[in-house]
């Protein structure tokens, strides 16, 4: 166990001490998971300027690409999940039905293409290249996206601005997980909902294959979500949480949520 003060807190509940995951902490990258709410997470995550050039997703993802991370029960998943008609292409009518067809907020948005029409886009994009690139798009058609890190940008937008929030393959990668979420309950209408896509850290895959289970991205992916901490996540920020893909979560390596917003955040404020 350690409680070096050189390591970040748990980002849910700010404990400092953390078990070890000796097996999924290669070279000098410390994984660990919370004693107190059992959270897993990289302990020395880097600065948010290295993400915007050096450890940019763009980058990074062709370099995991190439080191593959599935096993056949990815692909038996993957069959599955076509026969049952849930597929990534049906993804912008399922925004559609939840969100709407009003202002909707792309948080990690990346190029800017993920919300088509009639969804009004906003975003945010950490990454320098793909930042420009949204902004353009997105405003041609009546949005924006700010330039800057999830948990500090989400605070620049009006209460209660937006009618949904999109964290796809997003919320891994944020060190602040409560300022955003916290911040994006501020952003939300009434009864506004996240949709959120994370990589499955309770996954049988994940423990079938180990270290090299594609969910694990060396220094960007900052946060591993199973289930009951993603939903811990939800209560602590005033939300409620309904899996999406519930029925094939167990084999499934990423969840999909929403989060749905009910009450005041028990911790409100961004970070400092």
């Amino acid at each position: 166990m350690s409680t070096s003060e050189e390591y970040r807190p748990c980002p849910l509940c700010g404990g400092t001490e953390a078990t070890p995951w000796k097996a999924y902490s290669p070279d000098n990258w410390i994984v660990g998971k919370c004693t107190t709410c059992e959270l897993t997470y990289l302990r020395n995550p880097v600065e948010y300027e290295a993400l915007e050039e050096d450890f940019a997703w763009e980058k990074t993802y062709v370099e995991k690409k190439k080191k593959g991370g599935s096993t056949p029960l990815s692909g038996a998943v993957r069959n599955l999940r076509k026969s049952l008609g849930v597929t990534h292409r049906s993804r912008n009518k399922n925004f559609e039905g939840w969100f709407g067809a009003g202002n909707v907020l792309d948080i990690g948005c990346g190029d800017g293409s993920r919300l088509q029409e009639p969804i009004v886009p906003f975003g945010i994009e950490l990454s320098n290249a793909l930042h420009a690139e949204a902004d353009a798009r997105m405003k041609a058609r009546g949005g924006e996206c700010k330039h800057g890190a999830g948990a500090t940008s989400i605070w620049e937008f009006d209460e209660g601005q937006f009618d949904g929030i999109v964290m796809h393959s997003y919320l891994e990668h944020e060190v602040d997980v409560m300022s955003v979420l916290n911040g994006s309950h501020r952003a939300l209408k009434p009864g506004g909902k996240i949709f959120i896509r994370v990589p499955n850290f309770g996954s049988i895959n994940r423990s079938v294959i180990g270290k090299k289970w594609c969910g694990f991205r060396y220094p960007d992916h900052v946060n591993y979500f199973t289930r009951a901490s993603l939903a811990d996540a939800a209560k602590r920020a005033g939300f409620t949480m309904e899996v999406v893909n519930a029925r094939m979560l167990a084999v499934d390596d990423n969840i999909q949520a929403l989060f749905t917003k009910t009450d005041a955040p028990a911790a409100s404020g961004q970070a400092a």
